[in-house]
């Protein structure tokens, strides 16, 4: 390391533990957290030496989710916050203040809806369930930049949250000290170490989209038109799932029911509810831990076509499943 990259290193590693960064005295010395007021625990992380990183700086419109293409080295970490009754901007505020104190500027926030919901969310990249959770109807984004020693570097920060449980992912990208690990937390996914799923031809789906932390529409449910109840027969989806959650006991699950525009929105919000709990009933019956899978009715309010076509409707009756924190 020469001497100039030694001063720089030195500079931003000064830079950072005076501002956004805090030493703690139980972690090896070279380990630093964000200062966040209460107890947390880091969930997972990655970290790439040098790469290039698509920074939202506005919301998802028209198809499309604004973005300024970082490069540098990349540093992503989340971390779980006990926090009882504590809101996402309160849990925001005082790391968006550490932002700023540390030469900072926002560029874009946004809280869930003004986001865009559900396409920003499935837009942005986020570290998989159940490292970091995100509720789409409560989070909040900041994206923010600074010039660095050596040019522009970036910090973003996705704040949500369960019933007691505070979730934060924080982004950096640019140049950026040498900073450890946070080495005395386990930084392991529910996947790690655990036996590769190989229950039917369906099987690799749950993997594939569950691991990556994207919802996954369970295939082949047949319920009859107004109905709650699951068709008798057998389906491959849920034998899989089933599997699938035996193979990862740290991980829980919410079913999610849809339905399509057709009808009374209260009713069909009812009937999304009971067919999820159908699915749940079935996955209990094939040996799933009732406690580890939740249920939630959406009905018509999350379309993913039109439903003005019967093809449309079709793919807007649907039961997803979406990862949740480890109960």
């Amino acid at each position: 390391m020469t001497a100039k990259t030694l001063t720089t290193a030195r500079r931003l590693r000064r830079t950072l533990a005076l501002g956004l960064w805090g030493m703690t005295a139980a972690l090896p010395a070279m380990a630093m957290v964000p200062d966040f007021g209460m107890t947390a625990t880091q969930a997972g992380e990655r970290r790439e030496a040098v790469s290039s990183y698509a920074v939202p700086t506005g919301p998802w419109r028209a198809g499309a989710i604004p973005v300024v293409t970082a490069e540098g080295a990349v540093s992503q970490t989340a971390w779980k916050l006990d926090a009882p009754g504590k809101s996402t901007l309160e849990l925001l505020q005082p790391l968006r203040d550490q932002a700023r104190a540390a030469g900072y500027e926002t560029v874009f926030e946004c809280e869930a809806q003004t986001c865009g919901g559900f396409d920003f969310r499935y837009g942005t990249d986020i570290l998989p369930e159940p490292e970091m959770h995100v509720d789409l109807g409560d989070y909040r984004f900041l994206a923010a930049r600074r010039d660095g020693a050596d040019g522009a570097e970036w910090l973003t920060l996705v704040v949500s949250r369960s019933a007691d449980t505070g979730f934060v992912q924080m982004t950096l990208v640019g140049a950026q000290p040498e900073v450890a690990p946070d080495l005395s937390v386990s930084t392991k996914s529910p996947t790690d170490g655990a036996a590769p799923v190989e229950s039917g031809a369906m099987a690799a789906a749950p993997v594939m989209a569950l691991d990556a932390g994207k919802p996954l529409v369970l295939q082949g449910l047949d319920f009859p038109s107004g109905k709650a109840e699951l068709v008798a027969g057998d389906h491959a989806s849920l034998r899989d799932l089933a599997d699938w959650l035996a193979a990862h006991p740290q991980a829980g699950v919410e079913l999610v029911g849809h339905t399509d525009g057709s009808g009374n929105p209260d009713a069909n919000t009812a009937l999304s509810l009971a067919r999820a709990e159908a699915v749940r009933a079935a996955l209990v019956a094939l040996g799933a831990d009732p406690a580890r899978i939740g249920t939630r009715g959406a009905g018509p309010s999350e379309p993913v076509a039109d439903n003005d076509t019967p093809e449309g409707r079709a793919k807007n009756r649907r039961v997803e499943v979406i990862l949740t924190p480890t109960l």
